[in-house]
């Protein structure tokens, strides 16, 4: 199936590695243009040349910055010559921390990058997008349950995901589609680390993947390729979803 993806152009945040990497690979196989960014230049640029160089620009970026989110779309445009959508992926805050000892300080550091920079791109890709446009947010699972030893994804995720519906329903008549993809288990460098905390990381995948329905890891290409289809033309008439890709890990419907 023909996706409709070639010669559209995407910003795509946190993809120098893991799933935003992953997702822009995906875009730019399909015939998509990317700017993508990372918390340095020099890991963009390198996620940039790995991607192409005529396909892809790497600008290092801090999401929490009230200057960002301008700055990728106005690159997007002059380097490529248009916008059609962004894709708002986060490296994941800091994990394994009980509740009661997370300090102040990192939940404002955390609110700021998670929270309050994905709101801004969003904000931000709203008033430069027209009908086609499309917004999608790189949550988690634990919109929906929370998950053991990240309590500051617990917190803020469940937010944006609120966030997102919002933006879906004012942005719909406009033609602007706003979606959530949660990943799951995703082997991702992230996870190999989340699974490391446990002591012992084999014997905690061994333990995650027996209670997933497929019983496995996903891997970062099948959510890059997820990604790609929800971000198309292909998927135009879906909005205001927050779409698992766990492998049938959500205990709901």
């Amino acid at each position: 199936m023909d996706l409709g993806l070639k010669n559209r152009v995407y910003v795509i945040t946190g993809a120098t590695r893991g799933l935003g990497f992953a997702a822009a690979e995906q875009l730019v196989a399909d015939g998509a243009k990317v700017v993508v960014s990372g918390r340095t230049d020099e890991a963009a640029t390198e996620a940039a040349a790995q991607l192409g160089a005529g396909s892809a620009v790497g600008i290092g970026a801090d999401n929490a910055s009230p200057e960002t989110a301008a700055r990728l779309i106005e690159t997007a445009k002059s380097r490529f010559g248009r916008f059609d959508g962004v894709l708002i992926s986060v490296g994941g805050p800091p994990a394994g921390v009980p509740a009661h000892e997370l300090t102040e300080e990192q939940w404002q550091s955390a609110f700021e990058t998670v929270f309050l920079g994905a709101v801004r791109l969003a904000r931000t890709a709203v008033g430069e997008l027209g009908e086609g446009g499309v917004i999608a947010f790189v949550l988690s699972g634990s919109v929906h349950e929370p998950i053991p030893g990240l309590t500051l994804s617990n917190g803020l995720r469940p937010g944006l995901a609120g966030f997102a519906k919002s933006l879906a329903n004012e942005t719909g008549p406009h033609g602007i589609r706003v979606v959530g993809l949660l990943p799951g288990r995703i082997a991702t460098e992230r996870l190999r680390y989340l699974d490391s905390l446990s002591g012992d990381a084999d014997a905690a995948r061994q333990r995650n993947e027996a209670v997933i329905p497929l019983r496995r890891y996903g891997t970062p290409e099948e959510f890059g390729r997820t990604a790609a289809f929800v971000l198309s033309p292909a998927a135009s008439y879906l909005t205001g979803v927050m779409l698992p890709v766990d492998g049938g890990s959500r205990h709901g419907f």
